[in-house]
């Protein structure tokens, strides 16, 4: 018995002609918001109102930035702006003294100096791996 597989089951089912379901709901939504500033407001606050709404429910129902839908970029927009965001570093200027001053301008100030100890385990530990990495 054989069965029918679906094909093409990422391309959305068109009604009313080019427009799929999606786009027919956000451009009715966008019209009617259109309409009821336009009738409700005087003409040059709805040109305000009408201009945006209008874009912004053509780019809801046509525009795919990188193939996906806008509202993904909108949806990502929103989470990102209510989202608490962790800060690993934040400069923090520091407040010149006089000591301080001085102390970045005398030469070898930050250099640390090796004692006599210190350097001869620096040596003793250099010359322990060189040998063991002969005889390997």
């Amino acid at each position: 018995m054989r069965f029918q597989v679906p094909q093409f089951i990422n391309v959305e089912d068109k009604i009313l002609g080019p427009f799929s379901i999606k786009q027919f709901v956000y451009l009715v939504g966008g019209a009617g918001m259109v309409y009821i500033a336009f009738h409700f407001l005087p003409w040059y606050l709805s040109i305000l109102i009408i201009v945006p709404v209008a874009g912004f429910t053509l780019a809801l129902a046509f525009l795919k930035p990188n193939g996906k839908p806008f509202i993904f970029m909108v949806q990502a927009a929103i989470q990102y702006a209510l989202s608490s965001r962790l800060y690993l570093w934040k400069r923090v200027p520091k407040k010149m003294t006089a000591e301080s001053a001085v102390k970045e301008l005398t030469p070898n100030a930050g250099i640390p100096s090796l004692s006599d100890s210190k350097l001869k385990d620096l040596t003793w530990a250099l010359d322990i791996n060189q040998n063991v990495k002969r005889r390997k």
